[in-house]
C-alpha cells in the first residue's frame, strides 16, 4: 500500500504546477510551467528511445528498425502465418472454435474489438495525413506493408499473452508481456532477466497509459470539441476545458469500474460503429472520385519505388510509410496482448490468430482508406496543413459537413482508446503493486484524474515523454518474443494439424496435441 501511495503522489506531482514553480518564471501559465519542468527529462529520454541513424540523408529511428526487424523475422520464421492463418482467424472470431467453460472473461470478438480500440484512432486520421504530406502517395504502400508484417508480431505476442496469463479466483485473468517475460524466460533459465524485463515493461506501460493513452487522447478530443462548438469563442475554450475533461472522466470511470468485461461490452459496440461510419464516408468520397482512383493507385505504386518521392527520395518515402504503419498498429510493443489475454480459451494460439487481424483492420483497411481519400482528392498537394486538418479537408471536398462527423469520430476514438489503455495500465500497475482492491481502485482514480488534467493542457514535453515510454515497451517485449518464438511455433503447428484433421474432436489442449502426433 505504501508503494501505491508513493507512486500516486509522484504521478500527481508530475502534473502539479507547484512542481514546476522553481523551474519557470512566475508569469508563465500553468501549462508552460509544467512543460518547462518536464522538458529536460522528456528530451533526454526521447532522444534515447528515438535515436536516429542516417541513411541516404534520411534519419531513421532505431526503434523503428527494431520493430520492423521483428515483424520481418516472425513472418519468415512462422512461414507467413499472417497470410496462411487469415481464414482460421476469421473462423475463430465467428465462433467456430469456441470452447464453452474455458477460462477467461471475454469472447474472441470482444477481445479483438478491445485491442483494436486501443490502436484505431488519431494515428489513422492524423498520422496517415502526416505520412503522405512528408512522403507523398507512395507512403501508403509502405504503410500497408507495415500492417501485413505487423500481423506476425501480434500473432506471437498475443499467443504468449494467453499462454502465460494468471487466472484469479474471482474468474478474472491478468496477462501480457509482464507475465510471459517473467514466466517464459524463467522456463528458459533466465529468471532474473525475465523479472527485470517484466518490471521495466510494466513501468513503461503505466507511463504510456497515463500519457499517450490518456492525456494526449483527451487533449486532442478537447481541441476537436472546442473547434466544433465555437472555436476560440467557445465556452470550453475560455478556461473551461477542464469541464469537458471532467465529463469524459466520469464517462470513462463508469466503464472502467466494471473491469475488462465492461470495457469489452462497450468496445464491441463502439469500434464497429465508428469504423463503419468512417469507412462508409471514405467510400462516398471515393465513389464521387471514381475516375481518379486508377491514377491514385498508380501514384501510390510509382511513389513507393521512385527516388523522386518526397521526404528524402525512396528511403524517405519508405521510412514515412513504415513508421506511420508500425506506430499506428503498435505491433511489437506488446500492449495488445494484455487485452487479448482475457479471452475465453484454453488453446492460447487461437487468440494469436485473432490478434493477427488487428494490424490488418487498423493499417491495411482504415489507414489505407484515409490515404486513398487524401490522394484521390489531391488535397495533399494543397497548402492545407497536415494531420487532422488535411484529412478533414479531404473528406469535406465531397461531404461538406464531414468535419462535424470527424470531430465526433475523434472523440469516440479517444474515448475507446482511453478505456482500453486504462486496462493496460491497470494490469501493469497491479503486476507491480499486487492484484488487490487497493491497487485496482488507486489506479482507476489516478487515471480519471489525469483525464481532467490533460484536457486543458498543451504539454509538448509530456507527449514526447509518454511517447518515448510507449515505444520503450517494445525493447523488453521484442527480446521476449525472440526467445519464446519456438514455443509459439510449436503451438501454431499443433493447432494447424488439428484444424486440418479429418477426425475433429472438440477443441482442447489435448485434442490439439494429439492431432500433431
Amino acid at each position: 500500500m505504501k508503494k501505491i501511495i508513493l507512486f500516486t503522489v509522484l504521478s500527481l506531482a508530475f502534473c502539479n504546477p507547484l512542481f514546476a514553480q522553481s523551474t519557470a518564471a512566475a508569469d508563465l501559465s500553468i501549462d508552460e510551467k509544467i512543460d518547462a519542468a518536464i522538458a529536460p527529462t522528456a528530451t533526454f529520454i526521447s532522444d534515447i528511445i528515438f535515436y536516429e541513424i542516417s541513411i541516404a540523408g534520411v534519419g531513421i529511428p532505431l526503434i523503428l528498425v527494431w520493430l520492423l526487424a521483428g515483424a520481418v523475422f516472425f513472418t519468415f520464421y512462422l512461414s507467413f502465418i499472417n497470410f496462411r492463418g487469415f481464414k482460421y482467424a476469421l473462423d475463430i472470431v465467428r465462433g467456430k472454435y469456441n470452447q464453452p467453460g474455458a477460462p477467461g472473461e471475454v469472447s474472441h470478438f470482444q477481445a479483438l474489438t478491445a485491442a483494436v480500440s486501443g490502436t484505431v484512432g488519431l494515428g489513422n486520421i492524423a498520422g496517415v495525413a502526416i505520412a503522405i504530406s512528408l512522403g507523398g502517395p507512395g507512403a501508403t504502400f509502405w504503410m500497408i506493408m507495415a500492417g501485413l508484417l505487423g500481423m506476425s508480431s501480434k500473432f506471437v505476442s498475443c499467443t504468449l499473452g494467453v499462454k502465460y496469463r494468471d487466472e484469479h479466483a474471482d474468474g478474472t485473468v491478468s496477462g501480457g508481456p509482464m507475465h510471459y517475460l517473467s514466466k517464459g524466460l524463467s522456463e528458459k533459465g533466465m529468471a532474473k532477466a525475465g523479472k527485470f524485463l517484466a518490471a521495466f515493461f510494466a513501468l513503461m506501460c503505466i507511463g504510456g497509459s497515463l500519457g499517450a493513452g490518456n492525456m494526449f487522447q483527451i487533449n486532442q478530443a478537447t481541441q476537436q470539441f472546442v473547434a466544433v462548438t465555437g472555436g476560440e469563442a467557445s465556452f470550453f475554450a475560455a478556461g473551461n476545458a477542464w469541464i469537458f475533461g471532467l465529463i469524459m472522466s466520469v464517462l470513462v470511470g463508469l466503464v472502467i469500474i466494471g473491469g475488462m468485461k465492461s470495457i469489452a461490452q462497450v468496445t464491441e459496440k463502439v469500434v464497429p460503429l465508428m469504423c463503419g461510419i468512417y469507412i462508409l464516408a471514405a467510400l462516398v468520397v471515393l465513389g464521387a472520385n471514381l475516375s481518379a482512383i486508377p491514377a491514385a493507385f498508380a501514384a501510390i505504386f510509382e511513389g513507393a519505388f521512385t527516388a523522386s518521392a518526397l521526404g528524402g527520395g525512396l528511403v524517405g518515402v519508405m521510412i514515412q510509410g513504415l513508421r506511420r504503419g508500425l506506430f499506428s498498429n503498435e505491433a511489437g510493443i506488446g500492449s495488445a496482448s494484455i487485452a487479448h489475454s482475457a479471452v475465453k480459451t484454453n488453446v492460447p494460439v487461437t487468440e494469436g490468430f485473432v490478434a493477427s487481424l488487428e494490424p490488418f483492420i487498423d493499417t491495411v483497411i482504415v489507414c489505407t482508406m484515409t490515404a486513398l481519400v487524401i490522394v484521390v482528392t489531391g488535397s495533399y498537394k494543397m497548402d492545407i496543413g497536415d494531420g487532422i486538418a488535411l484529412t478533414s479537408a479531404s473528406f469535406a471536398t465531397v461531404i461538406s459537413w464531414f468535419p462535424m462527423v470527424l470531430a465526433g469520430a475523434v472523440i469516440l476514438f479517444a474515448f475507446s482508446t482511453m478505456i482500453t489503455w486504462s486496462y493496460y495500465g491497470l494490469k501493469s500497475w497491479t503486476y507491480l503493486f499486487g492484484n488487490n482492491r487497493a491497487a485496482d481502485v488507486s489506479f482507476k482514480v489516478l487515471f480519471c484524474i489525469f483525464i481532467v488534467l490533460g484536457a486543458p493542457m498543451k504539454l509538448n514535453s509530456v507527449v514526447a515523454f509518454s511517447d518515448a515510454m510507449l515505444f520503450a515497451m517494445s525493447i523488453p517485449n521484442m527480446v521476449g518474443l525472440y526467445i519464446l518464438a519456438p514455443t509459439v511455433k510449436r503451438e501454431m503447428q499443433a493447432f494447424l494439424a488439428y484444424a486440418r484433421s479429418s477426425k475433429k474432436q472438440p477443441l482442447t489442449e489435448q485434442a490439439v496435441e494429439a492431432a500433431q502426433v
